[in-house]
């Protein structure tokens, strides 16, 4: 059933004409008539359906205004790194002993940092780590002897960009308290580093077909992308 705050809301908007966000901001948090800090989020439709292959994108970003959000990061190291792991200020720090907390079941955290010796032992946890998506990978480093750096750039507001089989990825770019000077900075860190994976993939046509943006509990608009992707 309607809410009556939502029957309030425009409708239809995902019809309107495309536009620059910078001028979609305004109605975006216009529409946040909820009592709590909405997230503002992006909604892209990707062209991952390739003749040959699929496109399967997964990188990270760091959000130069944060993410808004508290992160819990856990690392797992040896006992030469524990010094390090505790200055970084993680949340949940262990070795032999942390990795069985987590194969029984223990995943009180939203970011798991590894070095690389742990993980050998961490990649035998695959189906109780792999479908919360945090099994520790290189590629998003999160596999690494630089654990304060690691835990930092987590902390700061580094987020992961995915796709779904269908080709949606969904992320958030801030709360509605940001300023729009902090959310169109972490828009553009999101499509720099879309425009950087488009570059080492073999694509026919753009890599994004479609991007709307929404709040938690508002309406959707078409986003006008000021260059190709």
């Amino acid at each position: 059933m309607t809410s009556k705050r939502y029957k309030k809301l425009p409708e239809h908007t995902k019809e309107n004409k495309p536009e620059n966000i910078d001028k979609i901001l305004g109605l975006i948090k216009s529409n946040c008539t909820t009592k709590f800090d909405e997230s503002i989020d992006l909604s892209f439709r990707i062209n991952n359906k390739q003749k040959k292959s699929e496109v399967n994108l997964r990188t990270v970003v760091n959000m130069p205004g944060g993410t808004g959000k508290d992160i819990k990061v856990a690392v797992v190291c040896e006992d030469a790194k524990l010094k390090e792991a505790k200055e970084s200020k993680a949340d949940l720090i262990g070795g032999d002993e942390l990795i069985e907390k987590i194969k029984n079941g223990e995943l009180n955290f939203e970011k798991l940092i590894c070095t690389p010796s742990m993980m050998i032992k961490l990649s035998k946890l695959g189906k109780v780590l792999g479908p919360r998506g945090l099994m520790p990978n290189p590629k998003l480093g999160t596999v690494t002897n630089e654990i304060q750096k690691a835990v930092t750039e987590a902390k700061a507001g580094q987020v992961e960009i995915r796709n779904d089989k269908d080709g949606n990825i969904g992320l958030s770019i801030g709360k509605k308290s940001f300023d729009d000077e902090k959310l169109i900075n972490n828009y553009k860190a999101i499509i720099d580093a879309l425009e950087k994976e488009k570059s080492n993939l073999t694509i026919k046509g753009d890599l994004v077909k479609q991007l709307f943006i929404t709040s938690s509990m508002g309406v959707s608009y078409k986003i006008k992308l000021d260059k190709s992707l």
